[in-house]
C-alpha cells in the first residue's frame, strides 16, 4: 500500500519495516495484538527519545489503519499507542568559514587530477549549492544535468519532482567529473554496485572536514543541506522559495529555520524599526 498508492521511497519501506518488526518482538504477532498489550508498549519504550517513540507508533497506526480497510480486523487498536510529542531539535549549522574551510580543502585535492577527489568536488559543490538530501545526490541520473539550463531535476520524497538551481561553481565541478567518470551507468556518480551510497558519501564528507582541520562529528550532508537553507535566508531569500528548493511538503518544516537565524531578525529590528535610535529605544 505504501509503495502502491503514496509512492514511498525504498528507505522509507525499510524504515516501517524495521519499526513494525521491532514491535512484533515486543507483541507477537501484530494483527493479534489487542489494546492492553499495545498501551503496554509505553513502558517498553520509556527509554526511547520521544522522536523515535512518535515514528514507531506512527508505523504501527498505519498499520492497523490498513487492516481495518482491508476487513482484516474489525478493531483498531491503535488509539492505545503512546502519543508524545517530540521538541524538534534546531539543526546543526555551520559558518561560512566552515564551509570555506571545506571547499578549499575540496578545490585543493581536485587540484591534483585525482578522479575520487575531482568526484569530491562535485559531491559538496552540489551539497552545499543546491541544498539536496544526500539520497537525492547519491541516486542522481546522468540525464538529470541538463546541458545548457542552469537547473537539476531531483526526485525526492515520496517520488515527488522539483527543479534545483545548479551554482556556477556547481557547473564547473560538475564538468569537470563528467569528463573523466567512467561512461556505461545511467548514474552521476556510478559504484560497482550501482550508485555511491548514503553511507560511503557519509564517510567522504566527515574524512574531507577531517583534513580542512574541522571536527568531523559536526560535519555531514544533511548539514551541509541546513547550511544551504540558513545562509540563502540570511541572505534575505524568502521562506516559500526555500521550502520549493528543500523539497518540503509542509512549510512548517522550512520554518526551523527562522529560528536559527534569530540573532539576524534583532538585528533587523534594532536597525530598521521606527522607533530604533530614539533616546530610552535601547
Amino acid at each position: 500500500m505504501l509503495a502502491a498508492e503514496r509512492g514511498a521511497a525504498a528507505n522509507t519501506l525499510a524504515a516501517y519495516a524495521r519499526d513494525l518488526e521491532g514491535a512484533q518482538v515486543l507483541l507477537g504477532p501484530l494483527e493479534d495484538a489487542g489494546r492492553d498489550a499495545i498501551a503496554g508498549l509505553a513502558n517498553k519504550w520509556a527509554d526511547l527519545a520521544p522522536a523515535t517513540v512518535a515514528r514507531k507508533a506512527s508505523a504501527l497506526r498505519q498499520f492497523y489503519g490498513f487492516l481495518v480497510d482491508e476487513g482484516l480486523r474489525e478493531d483498531d487498536p491503535s488509539p492505545a499507542l503512546p502519543q508524545p510529542k517530540p521538541r524538534r531539535k534546531l539543526p546543526k549549522v555551520l559558518s561560512h568559514a566552515d564551509v570555506e574551510a571545506l571547499m578549499r580543502q575540496a578545490e585543493d585535492e581536485a587540484a591534483t587530477g585525482k578522479v575520487l577527489a575531482i568526484r569530491m568536488l562535485a559531491l559538496i559543490e552540489l551539497l552545499y549549492g543546491s541544498g539536496l538530501r544526500a539520497s537525492e545526490l547519491v541516486a542522481l541520473p546522468r540525464a538529470a544535468v541538463p546541458r545548457d539550463a542552469p537547473f537539476l531535476t531531483v526526485r525526492g520524497k515520496g517520488s515527488a519532482e522539483r527543479m534545483v538551481p545548479v551554482s556556477s561553481r556547481a557547473r564547473q565541478a560538475l564538468s569537470r567529473w563528467l569528463e573523466v567518470v567512467e561512461p556505461g551507468s545511467p548514474f552521476l556518480f556510478p559504484s560497482r554496485s550501482k550508485h555511491l551510497t548514503r553511507i560511503r558519501l557519509y564517510q567522504l564528507l566527515k574524512g574531507l572536514a577531517g583534513r580542512a582541520g574541522l571536527d568531523p562529528a559536526r560535519v555531514s550532508p544533511h548539514v551541509l543541506r541546513h547550511a544551504f537553507a540558513t545562509h540563502l535566508l540570511e541572505g534575505g531569500a524568502d521562506l516559500r522559495v526555500l521550502q520549493t528548493l528543500l523539497g518540503h511538503a509542509d512549510i512548517a518544516t522550512t520554518q526551523i529555520y527562522t529560528h536559527v537565524d534569530s540573532s539576524r531578525l534583532v538585528e533587523l529590528v534594532n536597525a530598521r524599526h521606527p522607533l530604533a535610535g530614539r533616546p530610552g529605544s535601547g
